[in-house]
């Protein structure tokens, strides 16, 4: 055939040398105004233009993590590949890396600081429960390079007799759950144990929120540190602990205080034990023993059989951390090799993965009623991605702001379907250092659904002591 097909199009940048300094469609989350703003308050910008400009550095190492996949090199190609016709450079791979080392961490923390935050609507379903914002909090780990420079800040697990595995970094952060924005992060040794970064993240709580919790942050100092704030707690208590019933109340749960011989004041929680049968889609049945304390008083407006089904909203940071490590790390080791270089990566990785929820919330702003549930991380992170080869959506329109971009239509149109699943996840042991050993072959080795049922209760004998899962 000799008919053609011509397609043209105009695509807008920033001017000169910083021109590849742009993360596509997201640019209009993380804008120029912004980048520039943080890299004057953090000391950062050039005393001098360079053919590499402190902002397109900021924005090359955002790009980093969106291309978790590709080098250094590899990157930048992305970056130019939609402004052909440009005189742009051709840096080197220790030109970027210099770049890199030039700006340090510093404007990272600053930009994910200042886009991080709840962005659900008051009274948005999944993320509002009679009248209080939902958070949840919880700690996973990261591969880091096995590298000297590392190794002494981040060590790693050791033996009787030697060490084994990468350095691990202990990542904890503050999630809304329905959306799963992240409102504060703090990272760290994985020496230091996840209450010790959770301390640091209760700036991030107010009045208007409950915060969801397990059994690792069953202390009584956090507990009475939460509840300092303003904020309410429900948190899965250990077995360890054995509360004494000060009164029963209607509907089943009962009051007692907690802290002796730690706090100074004993703490007054409600105190909710259930018995819960899980049965799953292959017929396999199990029975496990709960028990949560709250700050939640009233039994009347706040029933004991709804506080266990929003326990379940917990897992809300397991899929923020799913995003991130399976999703936008792909399960690889960090790059950075440096101390400074991990600090500038992680915050890396919170930045622009708050920039994507926050394309996604725009997106669900345009339609009265969808959950933000439904929203494919996969397919946000994907398009993102196109974006920026494409140089597509880089400045905002010269009217008004279009909310529904390349990213929001690409989102809305591979919807996850509107029926909500109870599913359990498949979980094999792929670390040979996992500290979940012993419970291997004990977890169902595919996705499955399920149904619970919760029965109230009151355990005379305390909770059976259970494997960590």
């Amino acid at each position: 055939m000799r008919e053609k097909s011509v397609i043209t199009r105009t695509i807008e940048v920033a001017g000169g040398v910083y021109a590849p300094g742009h993360l596509g469609e997201l640019t209009q989350v993380v804008d120029f105004a912004l980048v520039d703003a943080v890299l004057e308050e953090t000391g950062t910008r050039e005393r001098r233009l360079r053919l590499l400009p402190s902002r397109v550095v900021v924005y090359f190492v955002l790009a980093l993590a969106l291309f978790e996949d590709c080098s250094y090199r590899g990157v930048w190609g992305k970056l130019v590949a939609g402004l052909e016709g440009l005189a742009l450079v051709r840096p080197a791979v220790s030109s970027l890396s210099r770049a890199r080392r030039r700006i340090g961490a510093a404007p990272l923390r600053r930009m994910f600081e200042i886009l991080a935050g709840p962005v659900a609507h008051r009274g948005q379903a999944g993320s509002f429960w009679r009248g209080l914002r939902t958070v949840a909090v919880d700690g996973t780990l990261l591969h880091a390079p096995d590298e000297p420079a590392i190794t002494w800040r981040y060590p790693k697990r050791a033996g009787d007799q030697l060490e084994f595995g990468y350095p691990l970094l202990r990542l904890v952060v503050l999630v809304e759950c329905g959306t799963r924005a992240i409102l504060a992060a703090a990272f760290g040794p994985e020496s230091d144990g996840e209450l010790t970064y959770a301390q640091r993240l209760l700036n991030a709580l107010d009045r208007t929120m409950l915060l969801l919790a397990d059994a690792g942050f069953d202390a009584n100092e956090f507990a009475r540190d939460v509840h300092a704030t303003g904020a309410q707690f429900l948190v899965r208590s250990s077995a360890r602990r054995i509360p004494t019933p000060a009164r029963h109340l209607a509907d089943g749960s009962y009051l007692a205080r907690i802290g002796y011989g730690v706090l100074p004041t004993l703490l007054t929680v409600r105190v909710i034990e259930a018995g819960v049968t899980l049965t799953l889609a292959d017929g396999t049945v199990r029975h496990e023993q709960w028990r949560l304390l709250t700050s939640l008083m009233d039994a009347t407006r706040y029933p004991a059989t709804e506080l266990i089904a929003l326990y379940h909203e917990r897992w809300q940071a397991e899929t923020t951390y799913f995003s991130i490590k399976a999703t936008m790390l792909d399960g690889r080791v960090l790059r950075s090799r440096s101390l400074s270089g991990l600090d500038q990566e992680v915050y890396a990785l919170l930045t622009t993965y708050q920039a994507l929820i926050r394309a996604a919330a725009d997106t669900v702003g345009t339609r009265p009623g969808l959950d933000m549930d439904r929203i494919s991380f996969t397919v946000l992170l994907a398009t993102a991605a196109d974006t920026v080869i494409s140089a597509t959506g880089v400045l905002s329109p010269a009217g008004p702001a279009e909310l529904v971009g390349t990213i929001g239509r690409a989102v809305l149109d591979a919807l996850h379907p509107a029926r909500h699943r109870h599913r359990v996840k498949a979980r094999t042991r792929k670390n040979p250092t996992s500290k979940y050993g012993p419970n291997a072959g004990q977890q169902p080795t595919t996705s499955q659904n399920y149904t619970i049922h919760t029965a109230i209760t009151f355990f005379e004998h305390g909770l059976a002591n259970r494997s960590r899962k």
